[in-house]
């Protein structure tokens, strides 16, 4: 049986990969960390927050692979030169994953009081009309 998809429809050619990108998106658990918000901060611009209090600038890494904006945050963890009591904040890793649209760019991220701000902003080509002309066979 062959799986049935929106992809496989005749009016949507070359859209496989997108196809491709929903189901992989679909089968992408998350632990919800760190908690984040997406706000639309303009017609074609956006903000992604994560919360990351304790991490430094130095400990994030903010990159575009392949369409895709990932944010990853390692912590050093020292914990071995103190003695704790009781250890309730953990040194903790992450990667969060974010499918961009095309012509979605990153423009910026800052990190300020704990909350890592990454700005988006999409540009939006010239209409353009493209005539093609029909040649004669033979």
């Amino acid at each position: 049986m062959s799986r049935m998809s929106f992809a496989s429809h005749p009016f949507l050619l070359g859209f496989d990969e997108l196809d491709r990108m929903v189901e992989r998106v679909s089968k992408s658990g998350s632990d919800g960390y760190p908690p984040y918000n997406i706000e639309q901060r303009g017609e074609n611009a956006f903000r992604i927050t994560l919360a990351v209090a304790g991490f430094a600038e130095s400990d994030l890494s903010v990159t575009v692979e392949d369409h895709n904006l990932v944010i990853r945050g390692r912590q050093v963890d020292d914990g071995a030169e103190r003695e704790f009591l009781y250890r309730g904040i953990a040194a903790r890793q992450f990667q969060r994953s974010f499918v961009l649209a095309d012509r979605l760019e990153v423009s910026g991220a800052e990190l300020d009081r704990g909350l890592l701000h990454v700005d988006l902003v999409r540009r939006v080509p010239e209409a353009t009309v493209q005539t093609i002309r029909i040649g004669r066979a033979g």
